[in-house]
């Protein structure tokens, strides 16, 4: 019998297709429908995930790949949001040397260790990764359960797309999921989920899922739920009249 998939990589195709904020929307969907989910990141060139943590950051990955925290895992830190599950997150600050350091070999296999131990605390992990061409990317999809590739929602994010699978191929692994990110429709057969832009854009706004908005809600639930194999049962508004009538 096969085991559902607990872990997943949401990677971008190209840098700034959207991968963190993905990250975040389909961990808190997962939450409101009461899973216990943590968020990390192998984003160490950007250390975008960080952003959407309030506070200070006293705990991060980074330590724990390079060997420089000796507790076997640090402390995840909540997010302020309010679901029926917990959200919290283990997201990459540090400095520049100890970036670089947690990009050797050796680092990402020390991830997939830390990696393990998120699993047997939460039911559910996601891990923000960068485009696949540096060791951390690497370890992340090829240790997780599930692949999720975003892409932009254009002819540049559909090329891009097929790059990565085809890195994916020469590391022996392969996607689960594609979804074309901020578009109202699938540009290409070969992109499973559309997911158009909300009107919440900034990182304060984040997450938007939260919102219940009957377009960009219900598309960030059908990430979810293909990346985990887990139907959610969150409810969403109809558009009013006024919306449907409007061209």
């Amino acid at each position: 019998m096969e085991t559902a998939p607990t872990t997943a990589a949401v990677a971008g195709v190209t840098g700034g297709a959207g991968a963190t904020r993905m990250t975040v929307e389909v961990g808190t969907a997962l939450a409101m429908d009461g899973a216990d989910v943590a968020l990390t990141d192998v984003a160490f060139g950007t250390q975008g995930l960080s952003d959407y943590v309030p506070g200070r950051i006293d705990d991060d990955i980074v330590t724990l790949v390079t060997g420089e925290d000796p507790r076997p895992l640090a402390a995840t830190q909540e997010l302020s949001i309010d679901t029926e599950g917990r959200l919290e997150c283990l997201p990459s600050r540090a400095s520049f040397g100890a970036l670089a350091r947690a990009k050797t070999a050796g680092a990402a296999t020390t991830f997939e260790d830390v990696l393990d131990q998120l699993a047997t605390e939460f039911e559910y992990v996601l891990v923000d990764t960068p485009p696949v061409a540096t060791n951390p990317a690497v370890a992340a999809v090829t240790a997780t359960d599930r692949v999720g590739l975003v892409a932009p929602g254009t002819n540049r994010g559909v090329d891009a797309l097929q790059r990565t699978r085809a890195r994916l191929t020469d590391i022996g692994t392969t996607d689960d999921l594609a979804v074309a990110n901020r578009c109202e429709e699938v540009p290409d057969g070969s992109i499973g989920i559309a997911v158009p832009e909300s009107e919440l854009t900034a990182v304060t706004d984040a997450p938007a899922v939260t919102a219940l908005d009957p377009e960009f809600a219900p598309a960030v639930v059908a990430v979810a739920e293909g990346l985990f194999d887990r139907s959610l049962d969150l409810a969403f508004e109809e558009p009013g009249l006024t919306e449907r009538l409007r061209p």
